[in-house]
This record gives structure tokens, C-alpha cells and sequence, in this order.
């Protein structure tokens, strides 16, 4: 059996933009895969065009060989463009040969070591009462832990208007506000998506009672490993990062130094399967537990929850598609995908990855690229959306 094709379609899915890769081979089995880097589709089937000839006419089941040529068979080894295409050869790679041998992935990974994978509700909102509503509700329907996403900028007249300080004052008080309303025994966690600075994230901590909060996520940017290893001498609750990376490599330092807690792996941002097992492997010796990153669509939902049923230190998997979040799931893209029931994903015996796209409808529809918003402060400076 040799790969024959390799077909990457970027597409629109709801407000947003998602890019699948099919790989075809002579015997009629193909796996599907997805990249993880929404807004710069067009940079990774560039990638793509590079690393398609390298791999048509080679042994689809090699996949430890082809991933170690795709990364390292170039003199500028690795960057998340790279790595995201990667990732969705590894992944498209996987399901193909669990189809082939009849088994579901996470059996090519060691087996599954849970029956099913927990999720976290994400709460996007802007007001206060939005806050409160969706939590409540998302309580009342069984789930258990709420990861929030504040754009409360959004609720002014300008919303590409964004002050830390104003933000910080605010969110504090919703933050105290939520946690009466939903009890001690939700956990409560907050994605700052890198709006603030270190001084301002302390400060913005040093507002709330402790217990308020059960962790943050990235409320600085990580490039810079020290910048958070000091974040972390004065902040006492748990960070979950790592949603950007690209390899094991830029999980090392977070990792070693304990500076997160929970690592935010994106399976199709960080190299795909392959790599992902290793950054779990990493934070297991650790104690770190998996957070998974999975804002986009049911093939990188499905590949994540292979790697999660095969892996000890599983926490949560990020589930967008509830509260007032657009759907990236739509069954029209996706006619076989994994399905939630309440606030899990079950672990399915179906062969490979247990997700399916309708090729012919995607290749009927026009692609537009999306580009996130821009928010700038008072004086007119561009700040982390």
C-alpha cells in the first residue's frame, strides 16, 4: 500500500475557518486530518505542497519515520506553520491505518484506559447576566466545570476598545459574583488569552477571595518561559498553557520548571498524534495534567479524544460548542463525527479516528479566509485579541 494524494481544503464552518487534509492511497483507504492554525489556512497548505511529495509513494503505516522526515528533513527544522501541517499528515496518517487494521486509534497508542472523556463548558459572554444565565444553565444540564472566555469589551460602544485595568476592576467582581451563584463545588477557570500583563494578572488576582478561581489560562503571552516561572513565585492557583505550542521542545522549559499546571496541548497545532503522546508522556513524570486545546472542528475533537483515552493524566477537553458559541460541527461538513452526550464524549470502538467529511460538499464551497479582531488600548495601541 503506498499514499497516492495528499488534498488539504481549507474551509468556512460557521464564523470561522478550519483546514482538512485527506490522504488517499492505492488500496481505497484514506484518513482524513486537520491543522490547528485557524486564520493562516493558505500558510499550511503551502506547507503542504512542500511535504506532498515527499510522502506519495510511501508506506502510509511508517507514520514514526514520516513524521521524523517531515520535521526534520529540512535545514529550518519546526514553527507552528510546519508543525501544523505535520500535525494534519500524523493525524490523517493514524486514521488510515487504524482503518486498515480495523481498530480504533487509541488501540495503535496503547489502548483506551478510560470509557469516556470529560469536558469542559466554554462560556463566552460580555455582560454580566450572559455570564450568570449560561452558567447556570450549563450546571443544570450536568456540566461540571466552566472554562470562561470574557470579551466583555464587546458590551461597549467601541469594541475594539481594551483596557486591562478596566477589565481586570470588572471581571474580578463577575468572577466573585459566579462563584455564589454556581457553589464551591464547580470548577470555575479563565482564559485571559494573553491581554495582560505579569503585574496586571497578579493584581488581577489579588481581587478575589481565594477559591474564586480553580485555575487561569495564559493571561500573559509564553514565549518567554522566565516571564511566567516568575507569574508563578506569586500566583497561588494553577496555569493551563501551552495552547500555542508547537512541539515538545517549547513544552520542555513549562514543564520542567512546574511552571503549568495543566498543559493546554493542541494535537493539531503541536505535530499532530505522534507528538502529542510524547508531551503527555513529559507532563505524566511530571504530574501535569492534559488540558487539550480543541477550539475547531470534529476531526481535531476526534484525534483528541484518542489521545486522551490512551493517556493516565487526562483532565478535560475544551468543548466550544456550547452556551452561545457557533457551531463547528455542522453535520453538513461532518456527516460521521464524535458525539456529546452531556458532558462527555464516549470512547467509540470505530475504526480509526471514527470522523468522516463529505469531500464533494466542501469542494462546492468558496473559501474565505478569517482573520480575529484587533483590539487596541486608549492610546491606540494594538493589544492581544
Amino acid at each position: 500500500m503506498k499514499i497516492t494524494a495528499v488534498k488539504p481544503y481549507p474551509i468556512n464552518v460557521g464564523s470561522g475557518s478550519q483546514l482538512v487534509v485527506k490522504i488517499e492511497t492505492d488500496s481505497g483507504v484514506y484518513g482524513w486530518g486537520a491543522s490547528g492554525l485557524s486564520g493562516r489556512e493558505y500558510a499550511v497548505v503551502g506547507a503542504l505542497k512542500h511535504y506532498a511529495p515527499l510522502i506519495i509513494g510511501r508506506d502510509p503505516m511508517q507514520i514514526g519515520a514520516i513524521w521524523q522526515d517531515l520535521y526534520r528533513g529540512q535545514y529550518f527544522e519546526g514553527g507552528r506553520v510546519l508543525t501544523a501541517a505535520i500535525s494534519a499528515i500524523d493525524i490523517a496518517l493514524h486514521d488510515l491505518k487504524g482503518k486498515v487494521l480495523g481498530v480504533p486509534v487509541y488501540e495503535l497508542l496503547g489502548g483506551k484506559q478510560r470509557d469516556f472523556v470529560e469536558c469542559f463548558a466554554s462560556v463566552r459572554f460580555s455582560t454580566l447576566d450572559v455570564l450568570l444565565n449560561q452558567s447556570e444553565k450549563l450546571v443544570s444540564e450536568g456540566w461540571n466545570m466552566l472554562r470562561l472566555a470574557p470579551a466583555e469589551f464587546e458590551a461597549q460602544k467601541d469594541i475594539s476598545r481594551f483596557e486591562p485595568r478596566e477589565s481586570i476592576a470588572l471581571l474580578a467582581n463577575w468572577m466573585i459574583k459566579l462563584r455564589e451563584v454556581v457553589g464551591k463545588n464547580i470548577t470555575i477557570g479563565l482564559d485571559y488569552h494573553t491581554r495582560l500583563t505579569a503585574a496586571e494578572t497578579y493584581s488581577f488576582m489579588n481581587r478575589m477571595p481565594v477559591g474564586t478561581l480553580d485555575f487561569i489560562e495564559e493571561p500573559i503571552r509564553d514565549e518567554n518561559p522566565e516571564a511566567y516561572e516568575s507569574l508563578r513565585k506569586m500566583i497561588d492557583i494553577p496555569f493551563a498553557i501551552g495552547e500555542e505550542f508547537s512541539s515538545k521542545w517549547q513544552f520542555l522549559p513549562f514543564i520542567e520548571r512546574n511552571i503549568a499546571q495543566y498543559a493546554r496541548i493542541d494535537v493539531c497545532n503541536v505535530g499532530g498524534i505522534t507528538e502529542a503522546m510524547k508531551v503527555a508522556s513529559m507532563a505524566e513524570a511530571h504530574y501535569i495534567d492534559l488540558m487539550p486545546h480543541n477550539p475547531l472542528g470534529p476531526v481535531c475533537t476526534a484525534a483528541t479524544i484518542h489521545v486522551a483515552a490512551a493517556s493516565p493524566n487526562f483532565s478535560w477537553l475544551e468543548e466550544v460548542n456550547t452556551g452561545a458559541h457557533v457551531s463547528t460541527n455542522d453535520p453538513q461538513f461532518y456527516p460521521v463525527q464524535p458525539k456529546l452526550v452531556g458532558p462527555r464524549y464516549p470512547v467509540l470502538d470505530t475504526p480509526g479516528l471514527g470522523v468522516d467529511v463529505d469531500e464533494e460538499f466542501i469542494k462546492e464551497r468558496e473559501f474565505i479566509p478569517v482573520e480575529i479582531p484587533r483590539l487596541r488600548r486608549n492610546d491606540g495601541s494594538l493589544t492581544n485579541w
